[in-house]
């Protein structure tokens, strides 16, 4: 590690499958079986995966019927995310107990900064296995950790284990870590991305070490500084426990395609409630709608504009939302319509010209780690 960088000690937390663990815990009958959570057989996406469903290849994001071809005998159940949002509160509140440095990402997983922790503990490691043991006794359900001296190490080591396990690396070993990691393993690096890495004959983290920041920079622009950086273990990101939330969504992916602009405003109302609602809750409002629109044919559109004021009004958001679906003729039928809000009043705004524009867009510290 850089000597002139502050060690701290990071725990990545990971629920295991997350969603599909609730439902087999709440419905011990699911358990062992080949799960999917959302999506069905003729429609719809696969939110999560169990390890049981994942053995056959089916993953989130996957559809559901690739999923049931994948695996015949999966079996589909409707998401319950208010159930899953009061699992990870109970989840969050152990956590707490241990730091007020908590900086969840979802509702299954969370980097904890315990360099400084309420049990007075200097072993990160051992921490983390009994916040995991902890959660198997008081929720239910388990979690894997990752352990190390940044967000970025840490939680691609609460990987390795999974499930129901963790992986420290220690501070000395971070760079070897890093060098033997697939480059697919570095946040920032995509599909394309990683195309591109392989066709240079970066493979892996230390091909990248070999690369000079010039060369990094001349082939990836400014990301080429970051993954200089990165493969150097240089990612000096805090856990900052009051993350800003940056929009707030609701979207449906329909039984059947709508063709009928009817019909869409009919399901548009329903989210524009359903975002309302959320935001309320959250006590936030916005100022850019966006209008996600996936046709039949699976191509995805957005359409956004930018209001002089924020909002969180249902009649608002749907008024607004209306007018993005008349913007330009529907170049298919539908199958999934979605409302996000964005430009939200938890951030910096400073009103610009623009924002009145409609667009469319397709020292050292002793460590026992």
């Amino acid at each position: 590690m850089p000597n002139d960088l502050p060690i701290r000690k990071i725990i990545h937390v990971d629920m295991d499958a997350f969603y599909a663990s609730v439902e087999q815990m709440d419905h011990p009958e699911l358990k062992g079986k080949a799960l999917a959570v959302g999506g069905s057989e003729k429609r719809g996406v696969v939110a999560a995966a169990s390890y049981e469903a994942r053995k056959f290849g089916v993953c989130s994001a996957m559809s559901g019927m690739q999923a049931k071809r994948n695996c015949p005998e999966l079996i589909f159940v409707k998401p319950r995310f208010d159930r899953y949002k009061e699992i990870s509160k109970q989840v969050k509140s152990i956590f707490y107990e241990y730091t007020d440095l908590v900086e969840p990402l979802s509702l299954d997983e969370a980097y904890l900064d315990v360099t400084e922790n309420k049990m007075g503990n200097p072993s990160a490691s051992l921490i983390a296995q009994e916040i995991r043991a902890r959660i198997l006794a008081e929720v239910g359900i388990s979690a894997s950790a990752g352990i190390s001296v940044n967000k970025f190490v840490a939680k691609i080591a609460s990987d390795y284990n999974k499930p129901n396990g963790q992986k420290t690396v220690n501070p000395e070993d971070v760079l070897a870590f890093l060098e033997v990691l697939d480059i697919r393993k570095f946040h920032g690096v995509g599909k394309v991305t990683a195309d591109k890495m392989y066709q240079l004959g970066i493979f892996t983290g230390r091909d990248l070490k070999l690369k000079s920041l010039e060369y990094l920079e001349d082939h990836f622009g400014k990301s080429g500084s970051y993954y200089f950086n990165l493969v150097r273990g240089i990612h000096d990101s805090e856990v900052k426990p009051n993350r800003i939330r940056k929009s707030l969504a609701a979207e449906r992916t329909f039984n059947e395609n709508l063709s009928s602009e009817i019909f869409m405003l009919q399901r548009l109302d329903k989210i524009a409630t359903e975002v309302s609602k959320r935001l309320q809750y959250s006590k936030v409002a916005g100022k850019t709608v966006t209008l996600k629109i996936k046709y039949s044919d699976f191509t995805l559109q957005t359409r956004s504009k930018t209001l002089p004021y924020f909002i969180s009004d249902k009649d608002v958001i749907l008024e607004t939302a209306k007018d993005l679906l008349y913007q330009e003729k529907m170049s298919n039928s539908v199958r999934l319509l979605g409302i996000s809000l964005s430009n939200l009043n938890t951030e910096d705004h400073t009103i610009k010209p623009t924002d009145l524009q409609e667009k469319s867009v397709s020292v050292q510290l002793k460590f026992g780690f």
